[in-house]
This record gives structure tokens, sequence and C-alpha cells, in this order.
């Protein structure tokens, strides 16, 4: 669990062309962002789904590494198209893939709860998209 003292990482985009934006974290990190139309960067709702699929990865994580070890491969797909005249993304799936081939039935089943209930319980990212959430925005000037 996070230290509920540290300070937050600062978030913030910047352009750095037409339709092209870079995101970065007062952590060091960077992600390229802009339009579907221009090479070698992820669109925002692609970043959205992509928050979703590292959540549900994320949350199952221990849960997983406890039964399956510390090694094990998981993928997490995601998918779901945008609601162009309403601009928003009505469903998206996931599918988490893992070899549980050495478990038995029981096994899997007891797992698979285990890894359903810890992403209905601490993915930040599914929980805020199904209850949703204000957006405030303010724009300043020079």
């Amino acid at each position: 669990m996070a230290d509920s003292q540290a300070p937050s990482t600062e978030l913030w985009v910047e352009r750095t062309g037409v339709r092209r934006y870079t995101g970065r974290s007062s952590r060091g990190a960077e992600v390229l962002v802009g339009s579907a139309d221009v090479e070698g960067v992820f669109t925002p709702g692609e970043l959205l789904k992509i928050a979703l699929a590292a959540c549900t990865g994320m949350a199952t994580d221990l849960p997983l590494a406890r039964r399956l070890g510390d090694d094990y491969d998981a993928t997490v797909r995601v998918s779901g198209d945008a609601d162009r005249e309403n601009e928003v993304y009505p469903e998206l799936n996931e599918v988490l893939e893992l070899d549980m081939s050495e478990l038995d039935e029981a096994a899997r089943e007891r797992l698979l709860t285990v890894a359903r209930r810890s992403v209905d319980q601490v993915c930040t990212v599914g929980r805020t998209i199904k209850a949703g959430a204000t957006v405030n925005l303010d724009i300043t000037t020079e």
C-alpha cells in the first residue's frame, strides 16, 4: 500500500506538435500522446484502456504471485470501441490471460474468485470508471 502521507506525483502534458503531446510525471516518466493518425503515440482513449488493464494487472499481482509464483506470466487485453456520436466508451472489455494449467479445477475457481475480488476492491481506475467522476477544468491565461 502507498503511504498516505507521500506527496502526490505531478502530472502534465506539453504540446510538442500538431495533435501531438508528451505526458510527463514528476517521477521522470514520459508517454507520447496524439491523434490516431500520428505514428508512435497513444491516443487518450487508448491510454484510458491501458490504465484500466494495468490497474487490473496490478490489483491481481500479489494474489496471483502467491499462488502461481513470482515469475507467473499474465497479459491483460482490453478493448472497446468509442461511440463517436456521444464521444464516450460505452463498454470496455478486459481479458486476463493466465496459465493455470498446474492447478486443479477447484483451485482455479478459488484463485479466479480472489482475483476478481481484488480487482473490485483495489483497482482505482476501474472503480472510478464504474462510479463516474467529476472533472473540473480551469483555464488560465497569461
